[in-house]
């Protein structure tokens, strides 16, 4: 059993939403907007000159948040359905452009149905 959990673009959750459900896999969740980026392609000089209200640093930057509003989505599979699901993410969220997201997958030791009790795959779909 795996957890994968993808941070993605917000603009590109109705449509993993739905390539997920296509594929069989519908149980999942997302949390509302959250904040961050990657490493980004920016100069340390530059990001030196924005700390100190620099005008020349800051316009460089441009007028782009320095943190961005994405969603991420976590999904609990068996062993099996890994890779129909990573490359579900990857189908629906590749674009050309930086920034499309990264997905992580972790083990996961057990699951339990809080109603029943059930243990193991079973609870996850």
């Amino acid at each position: 059993m795996k957890l994968i959990m993808a941070i993605i673009r917000i603009n590109k959750m109705n449509i993993t939403k739905e390539a997920l459900t296509n594929k069989g896999i519908t149980s999942m969740t997302a949390t509302g907007k959250v904040f961050g980026r990657g490493k980004g392609m920016w100069d340390a000089k530059v990001l030196e000159g924005v700390k100190q209200d620099q005008p020349e640093a800051i316009a460089h930057l441009g007028k782009e948040p320095r943190l961005r509003a994405q969603r991420v989505v976590t999904v609990v599979v068996p062993d099996d359905k890994v890779k129909t699901v990573v490359d579900t993410f990857i189908e629906t969220n590749q674009t050309p452009a930086a920034g499309d997201g990264k997905i992580f997958v972790m083990p996961i030791a057990d699951s339990i149905k809080v109603r029943t009790g059930e243990k193991g795959d079973i609870t996850l779909d």
